[in-house]
Parts: structure tokens; C-alpha cells; sequence
């Protein structure tokens, strides 16, 4: 009976040792999400942290979150730091002094799909059609649907816009007859969901000609045309298919201890397959490849991984 209590009582203190981290994401059903849940089984087997992974409608609010000091991490995409940290684009006016670099994680790949059997086949058959926008809880994504139909030769103006808070509502507009189509993350538990809800989805292909490619990166500079094949589990992708890619990026708050933010990276880096276990996307994060020159400060305990490493100074 003893040994029962002594052993119960070591489990509790244990227990409370672990330190408690945040993390902060956008919505249930989205790569944001699933990258959250598997950084937090990450660090609850191979750090000395829990973390609880908190949803919400979409980045612009949890990074809000880690500037003030109420959320530890999230994750979010490059293009967005960079506008939070310098107080542009969507964030004119409200810089986001507190948050730090961590890490860049992996290509993060978007498409605007439709039904298998839309007549819709390019961005530019989207002229007059009713496309999913606005995006106000997820502020950057205006820009990212926008640098997708410049790739088509097309602007807001050549749309039916409509207007959603974030990439989840827009999928459930367009399954319930909103819109002729949508934008949202490959590989999404909410792409599945919806091809399984509409008898199957395509993912309109990006053009990789010059004056395309001149045209999309003069909205979204951070973008790239990728081409992805298919894959079991990519809902969408029937053949090879260019979409967009931009790269996403893990964030700490500037309150973050050093050391939290260092055994995070260093388990990242020695843990790849356990990611990738809990969320596909995690197959393409590169361990060489944590660092890259970014218009944004690195976090203390960021730095000294990388340094350690030898990806210092960021290329």
C-alpha cells in the first residue's frame, strides 16, 4: 500500500514538472492545425514540455496571442511574419513587436479546387465565377488567393466574391453550393472531407510561364510554382499539377525561455519521422534546412540551435 502511494505520488510530481507551453492554431480541419497537434505529441514525448494546442479562427488572432504574451508558439506562413513584424500589408499599423523566428518547417503548398467534374479547368475559366474570399480572420490569404488569379491573368474585379472569415467556412460554402470554388492547404483534413462531401475535387493548375510566374510574384514575392504529384491521402491531385508553395515557419513569443525554444528545434531536427507520422506534411520538413533569410529577428534560443547545427547566419 505504501509502495502504491509512493509510486502515485512520484507520477503527480512528475506530472507537474513538465512544463506547460501553448500553441496556437488555426481552425480543427486545417494543415495549421495538424501542424500544431504534432509539434505538441513531439514535445510530450521527446521534450521536457506539454503543450496545449489551441485553436482558433485564424492566425492573425493567435499571433496576436504570442505578441501579447498569452500564447507561446504557432505557426504560420512566411508572408504573413513578415507583414506582422513590420507592421504592412495586413498589418498596417499594428506591428507585432514580440514575435521571433524559430524555425522554417517545409513547402507549404495551396491550390483553388473545384468539383472533378466542373467545367473549370485554369485560373483563368474562373472569370465571372464565384470564388471564395476576404478572409478577414486569416488577413494574409487575400493576398495569396489574389497572387494565384494574377498567375491567370485575373483580379478581384474578375470575380463573384464570396466573402468568408477563413479557409473552413469557404469550404463549407462551397459544399453547400456557395461557390464554384475554393481556396485551401493540399493535403488538409478539410480537402478530404469536402472531395468525399462532393463526389471529388481538382486542384486548378498554376501556369509556370514567365509572365505568369512575373505576375503572381509581383503580389506574393515569398511564392513559388511547385509541382505536386499524386499521393494517397492528397484529395484534389489526380495527375502531376502545379500549385502554389510558400514556406511556413514555426513562431515563439519573445517571452519564450531560450532553452524551451532550443530543445524544441533540437527535437524537431532528431524527430522528423514522428512528425511526419502524426502529419504527412512533415515529410517534406528538411532537418539541413531550419533557417532561411527572413525579413524578421530570430528568437535567442533559435539562434543558438542553428548555431549549433551550422545553419547560422540564415542563407
Amino acid at each position: 500500500m505504501r509502495m502504491s502511494l509512493f509510486l502515485a505520488a512520484l507520477f503527480l510530481s512528475g506530472a507537474a514538472a513538465a512544463q506547460q507551453v501553448s500553441i496556437g492554431t488555426s481552425p480543427q480541419g486545417t494543415a495549421g492545425y495538424s501542424m500544431g497537434a504534432a509539434l505538441a505529441k513531439l514535445m510530450a514525448e521527446k521534450t521536457p514540455y506539454q503543450a496545449r494546442v489551441q485553436p482558433f479562427s485564424g492566425n492573425s488572432i493567435a499571433l496576436a496571442g504570442i505578441n501579447q504574451g498569452e500564447l507561446d508558439f504557432t505557426v504560420a506562413n512566411e508572408v504573413e511574419i513578415v507583414e506582422a513584424l513590420k507592421g504592412a500589408g495586413a498589418y498596417q499599423g499594428r506591428k507585432q513587436e514580440n514575435v521571433r523566428l524559430a524555425t522554417v518547417l517545409y513547402p507549404f503548398t495551396v491550390a483553388i479546387l473545384v468539383k472533378k467534374d466542373s467545367p473549370i479547368q485554369s485560373i483563368a475559366d474562373l472569370k465571372g465565377k464565384r470564388l471564395t474570399w476576404g478572409y478577414t480572420a486569416q488577413v494574409t490569404l487575400k493576398t495569396v488567393v489574389g497572387a494565384m488569379l494574377a498567375n491567370g491573368g485575373l483580379g478581384e474585379g474578375d470575380i463573384q466574391p464570396v466573402l468568408v472569415p477563413n479557409v473552413v467556412r469557404g469550404a463549407d460554402d462551397f459544399a453547400g453550393g456557395k461557390a464554384d470554388a475554393f481556396f485551401f492547404a493540399l493535403g488538409a483534413a478539410k480537402v478530404t472531407e469536402t472531395d468525399a462531401s462532393v463526389g471529388g475535387l481538382r486542384a486548378l493548375p498554376l501556369s509556370d510561364a514567365p509572365e505568369a510566374v512575373a505576375r503572381m510574384k509581383k503580389a506574393l514575392p515569398e511564392g513559388y510554382v511547385f509541382e505536386v504529384k499524386p499521393r494517397p491521402g492528397l484529395a484534389g491531385v489526380a495527375v502531376p499539377t502545379r500549385v502554389l508553395a510558400y514556406d511556413y515557419v514555426l513562431v515563439a513569443g519573445k517571452h519564450v525561455k531560450e532553452e524551451t525554444v532550443f530543445r524544441l528545434l533540437e527535437a524537431m531536427a532528431a524527430n522528423k519521422a514522428l512528425l511526419a507520422a502524426s502529419f504527412a506534411g512533415f515529410n517534406a520538413f528538411d532537418p539541413e534546412r531550419m533557417s532561411k533569410r527572413v525579413e524578421s529577428e530570430y528568437h535567442s534560443g533559435a539562434q543558438k540551435y542553428l548555431i549549433k547545427a551550422g545553419q547560422w547566419p540564415p542563407r
